[in-house]
């Protein structure tokens, strides 16, 4: 009688591929630092320069609108940065050359990849909220703003994720991202009130700025961690909760079209 040998489901290999990407994760102290222990300092510093500061007569302190930006700037950081450059090492050490050989689906990897950002992005959240509740007295969100929370971050973290998945297929190897990567992210960065206050920028770098993700992923979170009343501190006058969706969802499904059009699991040396 011949026994019956059952497949493996492709949810059950996504999660075996997730596992695997969070022990890799753990076990780099350079992305750990990176995507955590690096945001951290950087709320410490500006919390403790700016912090007890207020934006003008609106009652909000700094460290409230530091903390939106920090969140919105660590889902970039590890959704996009972080993921582009971790891709690219594999592809250089030709890990995806192997995991390619395998029977393991391409969707099943890309999802455990995905659910993997998901989660890292959840706990460095909550590690900087935390920090921001102890050490420089941030206000929690209401519950109805933890609401809008969900769907910025979901939206915010697709746009990333797919971003990141599809930069890493355009970067030539792993040495050239980090420098290539970190300059555009630093300019993100400043001109998207994640260190300043957005419409204290030239109206130049406020239209720049407009173009890209970052920008509305920060107005998201800034909905989300200040009051009702800063709403009309915004450049527009007003959250613009519909037209963040619209964007995000754009950029996500442009870094989905570009990364399914130039992923590439070999260097390209090897084709």
């Amino acid at each position: 009688m011949t026994a019956t040998v059952t497949s493996p489901s492709w949810v059950s290999l996504a999660l075996d591929r997730l596992v695997v990407d969070l022990k890799d994760f753990t076990r780099s102290r350079e992305q750990m630092i990176f995507i955590f222990a690096f945001p951290m300092l950087l709320l410490a510093m500006f919390g403790a320069i700016f912090g007890g500061q207020t934006l003008g007569d609106t009652g909000v302190t700094f460290s409230q609108y530091l903390m939106a930006g920090m969140v919105a700037s660590g889902i970039l950081n590890t959704g996009f940065q972080s993921l582009a450059i971790s891709i690219a090492i594999d592809r250089d050490e030709d890990v995806l050359k192997r995991i390619h050989a395998t029977p393991l689906p391409a969707t099943a990897f890309f999802a455990g990849k995905i659910a993997q950002i998901l989660i890292v992005s959840a706990v460095q959240v909550a590690i900087l909220v935390a920090m921001g509740v102890l050490l420089y007295d941030v206000q929690l969100p209401s519950a109805a703003q933890w609401g809008t929370f969900a769907w910025v971050f979901a939206l915010g973290t697709a746009a990333a994720t797919t971003l990141g998945i599809a930069t890493s297929s355009l970067l030539r190897n792993a040495k050239a991202a980090s420098a290539i990567l970190t300059p555009i992210v630093l300019f993100l960065q400043f001109t998207s009130g994640v260190f300043f206050v957005f419409t204290q920028l030239p109206l130049w770098l406020q239209n720049v700025a407009s173009v890209f993700p970052l920008k509305w992923l920060a107005q998201g979170m800034r909905s989300v961690f200040l009051p009702e009343s800063f709403e009309a501190q915004e450049a527009a006058g007003s959250w613009q909760h519909g037209l963040t969706a619209v964007i995000l969802v754009v950029w996500a499904v442009i870094g989905l079209v570009v990364a399914v059009r130039t992923f590439r699991w070999q260097r390209p040396e090897d084709r």
